[in-house]
């Protein structure tokens, strides 16, 4: 579900219309599997773990933060991306990448990693500490995209994550209400997400240079690994130009997926 074939220009309009359905849209060979090569020789050694001794994988997730080596940066920024960021939020609307980040690498481990409660990623109030009290709003402020990209090959066994699809729609509905100032983690967080639990599920798999681009609004939760290699994920979000430059009248995918939900109102 959800696998697509890109154009060498960007996203079919096939695509943008899964994005609106669905809330994400799959691109596979988004970069190079040499660039995920390269970088993941680079996490790595940032985890103090030795890849061909699983005896030194004593953790079920180890976080790693923002990395602006190059080949991170390059993965970020190929024209195929590029042109799919255009596509979906708007041309000069979206800041260039200039890190990628952060990583929750996970390992087989019978341990629960105790982080696979179903969530959004937040995007303003992220100054402090608690991140319960990070904050999302409808107008998703400080955030134009949530980005998956596998350094991995990910299967089904190798903590893929889940995502429920259409969800972004159950969340703009909810936030809609609370204008700019929207609501914290822990209030929508409060009833585990259950507007959204009756949504069909998507394991977010493909191999080294898949990346998934998804709403800011997109339900999304972590899982166990029960597989026989390390995952290596980033999950960074595509930043959002301030202040905002979009054209009176013109709503891109990710506005009108918004609209969509709320029953057309811009």
């Amino acid at each position: 579900m959800g696998e697509t074939t890109p154009l060498a220009g960007g996203l079919a309009p096939a695509q943008i219309e899964q994005f609106i359905t669905d809330g994400f849209v799959r691109i596979d060979g988004a970069f190079p599997r040499t660039l995920a090569d390269e970088a993941r020789a680079i996490l790595w050694r940032a985890t103090r773990c030795r890849p061909d001794d699983p005896a030194t994988w004593t953790q079920p997730v180890i976080r790693l933060g923002m990395f602006t080596e190059a080949p991170f940066v390059e993965a970020a920024n190929t024209p195929r991306l590029h042109a799919a960021f255009d596509q979906l939020v708007g041309p000069g609307r979206w800041r260039r990448p200039a890190a990628m980040g952060t990583f929750p690498v996970r390992f087989p481990s019978a341990v629960a990693p105790g982080d696979t409660g179903w969530h959004i990623d937040m995007s303003f109030g992220t100054d402090t500490p608690d991140f319960m009290s990070w904050r999302a709003n409808i107008h998703s402020t400080g955030r134009a995209l949530l980005m998956l990209f596998l350094f991995s090959d990910v299967g089904e066994r190798d903590a893929p994550t889940l995502i429920r699809i259409g969800s972004h729609a159950d969340l703009a509905r909810r936030l809609a209400p609370l204008g700019a100032q929207g609501l914290t983690l822990g209030e929508l967080a409060a009833d585990g997400f259950a507007a959204s639990a009756h949504r069909p599920i998507v394991t977010a798999t493909g191999g080294a240079g898949t990346v998934y681009l998804c709403h800011p609004f997109l339900v999304h939760a972590a899982q166990p690994h029960q597989g026989e290699h390390p995952r290596f994920l980033a999950q960074p979000p595509l930043l959002p130009m301030d202040p905002d430059t979009r054209r009176r009248g013109e709503l891109s995918p990710v506005e009108q997926a918004i609209a969509r939900a709320l029953g057309g109102q811009p």
